[in-house]
């Protein structure tokens, strides 16, 4: 690891030329759910005020570098946390501070996560004025009992009225489901994916529940459970309602795919906005003060908060390269590939893939190479092959 600042990030999504994406990290959450390891935190009178006075203050260093080059900005994705504990009238000053101060694309995807719990009619009547163009809801479950196990603050019927009021506002809608759970069964898995597409949802995210060091479950046997057969029923089932895999975790309709999502697994520059948030720029990979507390401390004292960047040698830059490309249906196209990383790594990670791995594991064409169904459902083990 080493040390960047914000100009030079800018710097290099400058040069790096075309489209670049941004992501904005909201930490804070009313409460802190079992599973989750994400940095967040409870916010206390002011605090959320104050931080999006910093984000302003990041948002407008950058903005004064990118505005003198021709990137523009395809995706911006708000994250989180719970972007909805903002109010509306702060989403409206930060999403215009935002769209006033970075450069974007007349047809830019902006994306917004939601809770139920939290999701109000004035948020969506915000966000529509300020062109957000797709909502993900954290529905995670329509079983009220699956529901109190993740320790959620809404019920079924909260989250059913979150993703018809995004749907019928206007907005791509996509859902979040967590399958794997403890005593889940097939049959109320299918329930929440049947019924949040019978609600209009025209995009799904499908997450295994993982027990990652740093959330209050970890270690623990009592709520670990195997999660392949949801993942294959997934495969088998949603494509019959019109919804393809186009990412190892996503289905969606024709068109929806969250362009945001496939910036990341082909290479684009991310720029990292926010306490915690991670970006790549131009072979770097950085992230931001991890707390709120040293975010603070680094827009104040420099404008920006880059906390630590790594920039990987070709070897590494490829492997990384070709195990996100992996994530996706299209894969790596081999002329592509070998054109930003040479033939000789894109010799050497087909070698290991077809030494590695089953045949079947992957779909060929005569000018790429991507994971067929069932290696989507071992990619973990393929990824480590390359």
């Amino acid at each position: 690891m080493r040390s960047s600042s914000a100009e030079e990030i800018a710097a290099r999504i400058l040069s790096a030329g075309g489209p670049f994406s941004v992501y904005v990290h909201l930490p804070f959450c009313a409460a802190k759910c079992p599973y989750c390891s994400f940095y967040s935190m409870v916010p206390a009178g002011g605090d959320v005020e104050e931080y999006c006075r910093l984000l302003a203050r990041e948002t407008s260093l950058y903005g004064s570098i990118l505005k003198e080059g021709e990137a523009r900005a395809a995706t911006v994705y708000f994250g989180g946390g719970t972007p909805t504990m903002l109010s509306p009238d702060q989403w409206r000053a930060l999403l215009g501070r935002v769209r006033d101060d970075l450069p974007a694309a007349p047809d830019a995807e902006i994306s917004v996560e939601a809770n139920p719990d939290s999701l109000t009619e004035e948020h969506l009547a915000a966000w529509s004025d300020l062109g957000v163009t797709r909502v993900s809801v954290g529905v995670q479950s329509l079983c009220d009992g699956e529901l109190r196990l993740l320790e959620r603050l809404h019920d079924a019927e909260k989250a059913r009225r979150a993703v018809a009021m995004c749907v019928g506002t206007g907005f791509s809608t996509a859902a979040d489901l967590i399958f794997g759970l403890p005593g889940q069964t097939l049959r109320s898995f299918a329930n929440s994916a049947d019924g949040v597409i019978g609600l209009g949802a025209d995009h799904l995210s499908l997450y295994q529940l993982a027990l990652d060091e740093g959330c209050r479950w970890f270690g623990s046997s009592e709520v670990a459970a195997d999660g392949y057969r949801f993942y294959r029923w997934a495969q088998w089932h949603l494509p019959g309602r019109g919804f393809a895999q186009y990412e190892i975790a996503s289905f969606s309709l024709a068109g929806r795919e969250c362009r945001h999502n496939i910036a990341y697994w082909t290479g684009g520059s991310v720029l990292a906005l926010g306490a915690g948030a991670w970006g790549y720029a131009g072979g770097v990979r950085y992230h931001n003060e991890r707390t709120v507390e040293g975010y603070r401390a680094a827009v104040e004292g420099r404008g920006g908060a880059v906390e630590e960047s790594e920039e990987l040698d070709d070897r590494g830059r490829a492997r990384e390269a070709a195990v996100l490309l992996l994530r996706t249906s299209a894969g790596i196209g081999y002329d592509e590939f070998s054109a930003r990383h040479g033939r000789e790594q894109m010799s050497a990670i087909l070698t290991a893939l077809e030494e590695g791995a089953p045949a079947d594991c992957f779909r060929r064409t005569g000018s790429s190479i991507a994971l067929s169904s069932k290696g989507m459902r071992v990619a973990n083990a393929i990824w480590r092959l390359i």
